[in-house]
């Protein structure tokens, strides 16, 4: 999973310090509401304004939580945290995605760690978060919807996941799946 601030290039210094920290409890926070604790997943891999989230593929852990508790937790915490700091409120993309991780001495590595990466700085889910009014702006690679969402496990409702986010790793083009519980107008340019 990774997860990226929004708008935090416009905060100084200081501000990012404090989000960065606030994040990090967010992010253990929800993990606990699922049941992933530290022995289930890699400390948390910064990115600046992001955090890359891995979690060991173990029956303790299986995907469909990260969808069904995780995320949900997630947002309800930064609604939370919003309330009671509003100087501090922050919002977040979200990539979800499955696939095989890679370490050398420098840390991890891998062709899908590239693919979640590139779906939380994707354009359209920089859009979707701007024009939305919720705390957070979901997308799920081709794998975890196949996987996990198409099989409309508990807690997960499939119709509010639509193919609307496209990025492009290497030679190849990906869709991911957006969650919109609201609703996702019609594709414009399928070749995006």
């Amino acid at each position: 999973m990774a997860v990226d601030i929004e708008g935090s290039t416009a905060r100084t210094n200081p501000a990012r310090a404090q989000l960065r920290s606030v994040l990090s409890e967010l992010l253990d926070e929800a993990f606990l509401a699922g049941g992933i604790t530290k022995k289930y997943r890699d400390g948390f891999v910064d990115r600046g304004d992001g955090v890359l989230c891995l979690v060991r593929p173990v029956d303790q852990a299986p995907k469909p939580v990260l969808l069904a508790t995780v995320v949900p937790a997630l947002a309800e915490l930064l609604e939370k945290h919003a309330r009671n700091r509003p100087d501090l409120a922050f919002r977040l993309r979200v990539a979800v995605h499955a696939g095989e991780v890679h370490y050398d001495s420098r840390g991890p590595y891998g062709e899908d760690i590239d693919i979640a990466c590139r779906f939380v700085d994707a354009p359209e889910l920089k859009r979707r978060l701007r024009i939305s009014a919720g705390p957070l702006a979901l997308v799920v690679s081709p794998e975890m919807h196949r996987s996990v969402v198409r099989h409309g496990y508990p807690g997960i409702d499939q119709d509010a996941f639509a193919p609307v986010v496209h990025v492009r790793v290497g030679t190849q083009r990906l869709r991911g799946w957006l969650h919109a519980p609201e609703g996702v107008e019609p594709e414009e340019d399928m070749t995006a």
